[in-house]
This record gives C-alpha cells, structure tokens and sequence, in this order.
C-alpha cells in the first residue's frame, strides 16, 4: 500500500470482491522499538526501493497509526472480508489487540519472542493466533509449540510451513514441510497452513493437496511498485486464481461415496461390459 491509505483501501475492495479471498492482513510496527538506533538510522539497503532517507524513515513512511488500522478493519468489515495484522513488538501486540480482530498473526521474524507470545497468550484469548515457521530450526519449532500448550494455546494456533525469502524460487519452497509439520503437530494445534513467497500459483494447489488449509500471500495491485515486497506478491488476477483453486482442489479431496458413485451408475449402465 505504500503507505498510502487510499491504495490500502482499494487492495481491501479488490482482495474482497474481485479476488474472493477470505481475510486481508496488515503489518504493525513500533519501528523506535523493534529497531536498534544503528538499523534505525542506517541507510536502506537498496535504496532505489527506499520511502525515506534512513531505514527507519523508510518504515516509518509506510507504517499506519492504530486510528488508521482502526479505519481499515471498518473497511473490511463493510465488505464483509476479515480484517487482520501482524505483530512485530509488544506495543503493537498491545494496540491491534485492542482492536480484536479474529486472529494475529506472530510473523517467521518474531516467533522466538516469548515476551511477544506470552502477552498475546495472555492478553488475547478471544481467538487464533496465526505464527509462520520461516527461519526456524526444529528445535525451535518445539519450544514455540511447547510454549503454547504450557499456556494452554495450542489448540487456538494455526502453524505455518514457510520459506523465507524475496521471492523464493519453486526449487526452494521445501512444500514437504507441510507433511512433516502436519505428522508432528496435526494433533497439538488447530491447524497447518502454507505461507508463500514465490511467483507463482501452482504450488499452493500442491499445498492444499499436501494438508495445509490456511493460505497467506502476499498482495499487491502492481508488481513494478517500488519496494521490495512486489516482485514476491500476487497480483490481482494471481491471487483470484490461488484462491478459486484452493476451494475447488478442498470439495474434491474425498473419497468415492460408495464404490460406485451415484453419477458413475447411469454410465455404468450404458458402457459397462462383461460384468
């Protein structure tokens, strides 16, 4: 959105209408807490993608206020699409708590940040918590899920198979994760989601065949912006297409409704031989 509220709110009445996608999540950030007074006044590190003259301007720039955030999950509600937001520090925990939305997300970035987790365990009991499993190693892994069951949130948390990068390649994308983490996990949370930063669609059909059920892509309404999300976000017309076929793949993941099914039994009738 580019900081930019008026952009932020047509991506809401595109995602919603055109793309039939069911929530749309935003970004907090307390960027005077959650960077270093060096990372804060240090030059971005490609500068042609940058809104401000040091990396904490930059943020900045693009970062909407809680009264804002407030105004934007108004939007999404009169088009009947759910408003959401990750959290990168405790005080935007504390803000977009306030505002309850149905879930929060804990991005790859903070999942080690127990502080973090231990307030919205706390301070957020009404619904899921959303936590992506980038950059992380399985030991890690445990002690985050560990850590919700001691504070009795496991079964509220929906765990994400993700990859890391800016875009990411297809070779990269590790999609067996999702299998791994849906054997190890499937019982002790709510739920194993995909979370994708390619380029394209077909992986995430592999997902959902693969177990996840919740999808996050990252949204944008013009791949050539500046910034250095675009070049890994779903246009319009992608993230229409990834979300029409994650529902159509789900209604036909079953098994046959009796060894012969009722639309086979007219055929059957007609071409069967021998029988």
């Amino acid at each position: 959105h580019k900081g930019d509220m008026s952009i932020a709110k047509e991506m809401i009445k595109v995602a919603a209408i055109f793309c039939n996608a069911d929530a749309i999540k935003f970004q907090k950030r307390c960027n005077s807490e959650l960077l270093s007074p060096e990372e804060y006044n240090s030059p971005h590190p490609a500068p042609h993608n940058a809104y401000g003259s040091t990396y904490g301007e930059h943020r900045e720039a693009l970062e909407f206020n809680i009264a804002q955030h407030k105004e934007l999950k108004k939007h999404c509600e009169s088009l009947g699409i759910i408003y959401s937001t990750s959290v990168w520090d405790l005080t935007s925990a504390k803000e977009i708590c306030e505002l309850e939305p149905q879930f929060i997300k804990i991005p790859s970035a903070c999942n080690l940040d127990f502080d973090l987790l231990d307030f919205i365990c706390d301070n957020y009991p009404k619904s899921e918590l959303h936590i992506s499993f980038g950059m992380t190693t399985v030991n890690e892994e445990e002690q985050i899920v560990g850590f919700l069951q001691k504070k009795k949130r496991n079964m509220d948390t929906v765990i994400f198979s993700c990859v890391s990068g800016y875009p990411v390649k297809i070779e990269d994308l590790s999609l067996l994760d999702i299998v791994r983490l849906k054997e190890k996990y499937e019982n002790l949370v709510k739920d194993i989601g995909f979370s994708g930063h390619h380029a394209s669609i077909a992986p995430d059909v592999a997902a959902m065949v693969l177990g996840a059920n919740y999808f996050e892509r990252h949204f944008t309404l013009n791949r050539t912006w500046k910034g250095t999300d675009h070049a890994a976000s779903l246009e319009p017309d992608g993230m229409r297409r990834v979300a029409r076929d994650v529902k159509r793949i789900a209604k036909a993941l079953t098994y046959k409704n009796g060894e012969i099914t009722d639309i086979e039994k007219e055929q059957r009738a007609k071409l069967k031989r021998k029988v």
